[in-house]
């Protein structure tokens, strides 16, 4: 029996050789199996340069606007991915992007010459945040769901001694930063 990983390969195979897959739907899930199948490689590089996985997949001389497209079409592909069936006895996948409830909502800006932005909307407070002993503090879903979020801007950054970042990045709820 396939594990939910291979299942997920297969219905990402599936969606994009399908006929009738639309093209910008047909690139996200392209993007989000290689990511899926990335996940086991470490970043290539040069000397101490270091690419994220998808860094390749815009060209390197795209523009932010088209970096932050790109993130926005991997975060909503991310959203309405269809869960992978875990029979009984088996150990369910968690994905942070799906599971996350309905209501919230991401927008990805370029608010800056060499920054990319993503903020969280709508997270609800019982979901987002512990408050044991009177101190507020990011809930271990936030914190999976930033740190997810952040792991795909960064597939689009590089960094090195002699190379400069393509851009800034941060994960945000309201005004507060939970990933650089």
């Amino acid at each position: 029996m396939a594990n939910n990983v291979s299942l997920r390969i297969m219905r990402l195979r599936a969606l994009i050789e399908h006929p009738r897959t639309g093209h910008s739907e047909r690139a996200a899930a392209e993007r989000t199996l290689e990511r899926v199948l990335n996940k086991s490689r470490t970043e290539y590089g040069y000397g101490d340069r270091t690419y994220g996985a998808r860094h390749d997949r815009v060209g390197r001389h795209a523009g932010l606007s088209r970096i932050a497209d790109m993130i926005r079409e991997d975060i909503a592909h991310a959203r309405v991915m269809f869960p992978a069936a875990t029979t009984s006895g088996q150990v369910a996948v968690n994905d942070p992007i799906a599971d996350a409830p309905r209501g919230i909502s991401f927008t990805v800006e370029t608010p800056h010459d060499a920054s990319i932005d993503i903020t969280i909307r709508g997270v609800p407070r019982d979901w987002g945040w512990d408050g044991a002993d009177g101190v507020e503090t990011v809930s271990a879903v936030l914190g999976a769901l930033s740190g997810e979020l952040a792991e795909i801007m960064n597939g689009y950054n590089r960094n090195g001694s002699d190379i400069e970042k393509r851009f800034f990045g941060r994960v945000r709820v309201g005004s507060e930063t939970l990933e650089w």
